[in-house]
C-alpha cells in the first residue's frame, strides 16, 4: 500500500440531493425477489454447474418461494441453451413462476435468446450494456451517443422479435450496466430513451435494473442515486426499478435495503452472496432482515439446512460460519455472559408462552428464532474454554434433563471449563455430561452405599445403613425429621467430622428410564467449605442419601 492513497484514487462524486427523503422512510413490505443464481451465481464458479445441477437448484429456488428466476444467458453457449430448452420442454416451470434471460445488445445474441424461449408462458428478456465512463473510453472507445444507440437499437431487435413470442407474456428488463459508475444524468438519458421505443404503460410495465456492478461509493450514495433517477424519471408509474448489488466494499446488503427506501421495488440476488469478486447481495440477508422486524417476506428458510446443503453441493462452494443467518455457528454462544443471557430470555419467554401472553421475540443475542430456520436449540448455546456456567447449565439441562441448582453451576462451571482448557477444544453435550458424570455420579471413595432404611411418623425418622468407608463395611443406626437428617446423625455417631445440608434439590430426568430420579446435595463442612454432590436412583429415597456421599467423598478427595 502507498502512503499516500490520494495520489492514486478519487473519492467518487456524491449526488447533489439536500432534499433526500429516504433516511425518514420505513420498510414496510417486500420486493419483488429475482434470483440470479443460476446465471451470476453459475458464471462465478471455475467449474460451472452442468444441466443436472441448474435443474435442482432451479427447483430448489422454487420451493423457496422465488416467482422471478433468471435461468441464465441462453446464447451464451449449448450448456446454457440447453437448459433453458429442458426448463420448458419438460414442463419444469410453474404457472406463477417467470423466468428471466440475460442477453447482450447484441443481435445475434438476441435472435438466439428469442429462439431459446419457444414455448415459455411467462418471460423477462433482460438486455444490457456498459454506459460508465471507464468502460465507455477504455473498452469500447465510444461516446455516449454511441452507449445509447447500443441500448435503444437493441430494445428494438428485441420488440420485433415479439411476434414471435406470440404465446408467450414477455416482460422487457434493461440494465445500464455499470450504473453506480456511471453518470446519474446520462443513466437517467439512456434509460428515458430506451423507454421511448419500448412504450411501457401502467399496465404492460418494463424493468429498469440500476445495478450496483461494482460498489465505488458507501451505500448512502447509492441510496442517493436510486432516489434522484425515481424522482426524475418519466413514467415512474410505467417502471418496475430493480437493485442488483454486489458486494466490492462488503455493504451489498446495505446498499439493496437503502435502495429499498429510496424508492426500488424490486431485488435482484443470490442465495448466500454466491458471485463473482466478491459477490453478489445475498438474499437471504436481505429477506430475514425484514422477517426479524416482522415483516413476511415472501421466501421461506424454514429449513436453512436443506437451502444450504444443495447451495454447495451444486455450486461446489461453502457457506461460512460466520455467514449471517446460515452459518453453522451464527446462532452459536460460546462466551459465558452470552450464555447466561440467552439461557435466561429463553426462560423469560417460555414463560410468557406458558402463561397465555403476548410472546414477542426478545432473547438477548437472537435476533431471531432458530427454530423458525430449521435450528435446534442446542446449536445456540456450546461449550469452549470461554464458555461460563450458563452455557454449561444450557447444555446439560436442554440435552439430558440435568437441571443444576444455580449454586451448584458456580461450582460445575469452573471445574468444567479446567477440563475444556485441558483438551483445547469446543466439547460436545455428550462428553459436558461425561465430566459431570466423573465428577458427582461416580464417586465411590471413600463412602458407598450398601443398604439403606428408614422409616418413621410424626416428623420422627430412624434409619439403618451400612456401607463402605475405603472398603471396609460400616454399620450404623440415625435418628431425624427425615431419612436425609437421619442419615447425617448417624455418620455423627460413628464420629464423622460434624457438617449439615446446606441444599437439596430432586427431579424426575427428562431423559434416561423414566422412572429415575437425580438428586443434588450441597453440605456445609465444619470449616466452613461447602461441597455439592449428586445421584441418579430409580428409587426416589436413595437418590438424595447417595447425593451426600457423594458430596462427602468430593470432601475428602
Amino acid at each position: 500500500m502507498i502512503s499516500k492513497p490520494s495520489s492514486k484514487y478519487r473519492p467518487f462524486p456524491p449526488v447533489h440531493l439536500p432534499d433526500r427523503q429516504w433516511p425518514d422512510r420505513f420498510l414496510t413490505r417486500a420486493p419483488i425477489w429475482c434470483s440470479v443464481d443460476l446465471r451470476d451465481g453459475n458464471q462465478a464458479l471455475a467449474v460451472p454447474m452442468n444441466v443436472s445441477q441448474k435443474l435442482e437448484l432451479f427447483d430448489a429456488l422454487v420451493k423457496c418461494g422465488f416467482k422471478e428466476i433468471e435461468v441464465g444467458f441462453p446464447a451464451a453457449s449449448n450448456t446454457e441453451y440447453e437448459f433453458m430448452r429442458r426448463l420448458i420442454e419438460g414442463n419444469r416451470i410453474p404457472d406463477d413462476v417467470t423466468i428471466q434471460v440475460l442477453v447482450q445488445a447484441r443481435e445475434d445474441l438476441i435472435e438466439r435468446t428469442v429462439q431459446s424461449l419457444a414455448g415459455a408462458k411467462r418471460a423477462i428478456i433482460h438486455m444490457y450494456n456498459s454506459t460508465s465512463p471507464a468502460q465507455r473510453r477504455i473498452v469500447f472507445g465510444l461516446e455516449k451517443p454511441d452507449i445509447l444507440n447500443i441500448a435503444t437499437r437493441g430494445t428494438q431487435w428485441v420488440k420485433d422479435r415479439l411476434p414471435r413470442l406470440a404465446g408467450t407474456e414477455v416482460v422487457y428488463q434493461y440494465s445500464p450496466e455499470s450504473f453506480s459508475a456511471t453518470e446519474i444524468d446520462f443513466s437517467l438519458e439512456i434509460c428515458q430513451a430506451v423507454m421511448d421505443v419500448w412504450q411501457p404503460t401502467p399496465q404492460n410495465k418494463m424493468i429498469l435494473n440500476l445495478p450496483d456492478t461494482v460498489e465505488v461509493a458507501m451505500p448512502n450514495v447509492y441510496a442517493d442515486q436510486i432516489e434522484w433517477f425515481c424522482r426524475n424519471l418519466k413514467n415512474r408509474e410505467s417502471i418496475i426499478i430493480s437493485l442488483h448489488a454486489h458486494n466490492d466494499r462488503g455493504t451489498g446488503v446495505a446498499a439493496t435495503e437503502l435502495g429499498l427506501l429510496a424508492g426500488a421495488d424490486r431485488v435482484e440476488g443470490t442465495l448466500f452472496g454466491n458471485g463473482e469478486r466478491t459477490g453478489n447481495l445475498d438474499i437471504v440477508i436481505v429477506a430475514l432482515n425484514l422477517y426479524m422486524n416482522g415483516i413476511n417476506p415472501g421466501l421461506d428458510f424454514a429449513d436453512m439446512n436443506y437451502y444450504v446443503e444443495i447451495y454447495e453441493r451444486c455450486t461446489g462452494m461453502t457457506v461460512p460460519s460466520r455467514q449471517p443467518y446460515a452459518g453453522e455457528l451464527v446462532f452459536t454462544a460460546f462466551s459465558g455472559s452470552h450464555q447466561d443471557a440467552i439461557k435466561k430470555g429463553f426462560a423469560a419467554w417460555k414463560s410468557a408462552k406458558e402463561k397465555g401472553e403476548e410472546a414477542i421475540w426478545d432473547i438477548p443475542y437472537l435476533t431471531i428464532d432458530p427454530n423458525d430456520l430449521g435450528r435446534q436449540y442446542r446449536e445456540v448455546i456450546r461449550v469452549n474454554s470461554q464458555s461460563g456456567k450458563g452455557g454449561v447449565a444450557y447444555l446439560l439441562e436442554s440435552e439430558f434433563g440435568i437441571e443444576l441448582p444455580k449454586d451448584m453451576q458456580r461450582e460445575f462451571g469452573p471445574l468444567a471449563n479446567d477440563e475444556v482448557d485441558r483438551l483445547g477444544r469446543e466439547v460436545t453435550a455428550t462428553e459436558l455430561r461425561d465430566i459431570f458424570t466423573r465428577e458427582y455420579l461416580d464417586r465411590k471413595t471413600p463412602w458407598s452405599l450398601i443398604h439403606f432404611h428408614a422409616d418413621g411418623v410424626d416428623g420422627v425418622f430412624k434409619c439403618r445403613a451400612s456401607m463402605h468407608r475405603n472398603g471396609e463395611e460400616v454399620r450404623f443406626e440415625g435418628e431425624g425429621n427425615g431419612p436425609i437428617a437421619a442419615l447425617v446423625h448417624g455418620l455423627h455417631q460413628i464420629g464423622l467430622p460434624g457438617f449439615e445440608i446446606a441444599n437439596f434439590k430432586q427431579h424426575a430426568l427428562s431423559s434416561g428410564t423414566e422412572a429415575s430420579a437425580i438428586a443434588y446435595i450441597q453440605i456445609k463442612l465444619a470449616d466452613g467449605r461447602t461441597k455439592w454432590g449428586a445421584a441418579v436412583d430409580t428409587n426416589i429415597e436413595l437418590a438424595p442419601i447417595k447425593a451426600v456421599l457423594s458430596a462427602l467423598n468430593r470432601a475428602e478427595k
